[in-house]
């Protein structure tokens, strides 16, 4: 009988930490220490909790009759980020149920409009811009991507309502990671969301507001479980938020594509030309490069083994992304920055998982992740053919600790004018 290989181990009896002080390199640090792309630590309290990164990693994680969803978020991020009892947290049957509800709306009738509502939101903000003495770029894209989000998903959204309800989105996406005063702000801004939105879905349960049937908002106020009942209103209104949240987040990428084009100034004619589709491999190597989401986890199914290591029933396994996106084995100089690596990409689901990995029908993969190109690329290509622009001096680092991660000055640009 082969004797089972013991995975590497990482000493302490909790390195929660280590975790935020090292942040999106923390699994990174340890496989390279272990020379291996698998480890064992104990994070949360001194749960054990196995590391894996990488395209075989990504394969064997993504496998659902291996590993299931249930109980693996942390409850602090189901307070601020995800909420209770959305899709992200489902499994088997009825997760295949709920992601189709997301993936009906994923036509090209759809995409088109949202990419429609994307070049018309720019031209208003654009609008304001130029009487600006300076614009904090993630701020305003943030507010942009909001109003998107909610036109597209059929949400009323009143003028003065605008700057907390986008604050309340910002804060919920950005108490992913955070401890202390980050994760409370997100927390109440999930519950004042929640709250709202709920509101707007009973007043189309009962009448009392009209919702378009092509939209997001008629689609999850009247979606029905396999049992065909009606999700309770705390549930649908907790996806249609997955739905607006994820867009709003789209603002980080597209701050990070506006970085790119500063620090990669050839980058900004080959972006005007879009020769080969140059816009598509622009996007999607800011969304390999820059940090975003750092891992996600599951819970192990049932005993399994993989590469002659045991998995144990219910432990909980971190996917590493940003390392699996910055591997030298999947990526020739992943550190340096060269969009043309996707002009022969063929698009494996498990090597490039920005959003997460795996097939979009069956799976977690994010179903928002076609928006997302489409949002990043109607916005640089708004940003560089319609836009002038000054950068002045500012700090454009970006943490590789601070869990999500933007640059430090939400990157400033002055004296906007149109083209």
């Amino acid at each position: 009988m082969t004797s089972l290989n013991k995975i590497p181990q990482e000493k302490g009896l909790d390195n929660s930490l280590a975790l935020m002080t090292e942040g999106y390199r923390f699994i990174p640090n340890r496989l390279q220490y272990f020379n291996t792309t698998i480890f064992e630590t104990r994070l949360m309290g001194g749960q054990k909790v196995i590391c894996m990164s990488g395209e075989e990693a990504a394969k064997v994680f993504y496998d659902t009759e291996l590993f299931e969803r249930k109980g693996a978020a942390p409850k602090r991020i189901k307070e601020s980020l995800f909420g209770e009892g959305g899709v992200q947290g489902m499994d088997g049957e009825a997760h295949r149920h709920r992601k189709q509800l997301f993936m009906s709306l994923m036509t090209p009738e759809r995409l088109k409009a949202f990419t429609d509502l994307t070049n018309e939101q720019w031209e208003l903000a654009v609008d304001k811009w130029e009487d600006m003495d300076e614009v904090v770029l993630f701020n305003e894209v943030e507010k942009i991507m909001f109003q998107v989000a909610c036109h597209w998903a059929g949400v009323p959204i009143w003028a003065k309502e605008l700057s907390q309800r986008t604050n309340d989105m910002s804060k919920m996406i950005d108490a992913f990671g955070a401890v202390g005063p980050r994760h409370w702000r997100g927390r109440v801004a999930r519950n004042r969301t929640e709250k709202w939105i709920e509101y707007i879905i009973t007043r189309v349960r009962t009448g009392r507001m009209s919702a378009n049937e092509d939209k997001a908002l008629y689609a999850m106020a009247w979606h029905e479980d396999l049992n065909g009942n009606l999700l309770d209103t705390k549930t649908a209104a907790v996806e249609l938020i997955n739905i607006l949240r994820p867009i709003v987040a789209i603002g980080r990428y597209i701050t990070f594509g506006a970085l790119a084009l500063h620090d990669y100034p050839e980058t900004q004619v080959k972006l005007q030309e879009d020769k080969d589709n140059y816009s598509k491999m622009f996007v999607q190597e800011v969304r390999r490069y820059y940090p975003f989401g750092p891992f996600t986890g599951a819970r192990v199914r049932k005993e399994f083994t993989w590469n002659n290591y045991l998995f144990e029933k219910n432990t909980l396994v971190l996917l590493d992304i940003y390392g699996t996106n910055h591997s030298s084995e999947l990526w020739g100089d992943p550190e340096q920055f060269r969009p043309e690596r996707f002009y022969d990409w063929e698009g494996s689901p498990f090597d490039f998982i920005p959003q997460g990995g795996g097939e979009y029908e069956m799976g977690h993969r994010c179903a928002g992740e076609w928006v997302t190109v489409e949002g990043m690329k109607t916005s640089l290509e708004f940003l560089t053919n319609h836009l002038d622009y000054h950068v002045p001096e500012q700090d454009l680092d970006f943490s590789m600790v601070r869990m999500p991660s933007i640059p430090k000055s939400r990157f400033i640009i002055k004296n906007v004018k149109r083209k």
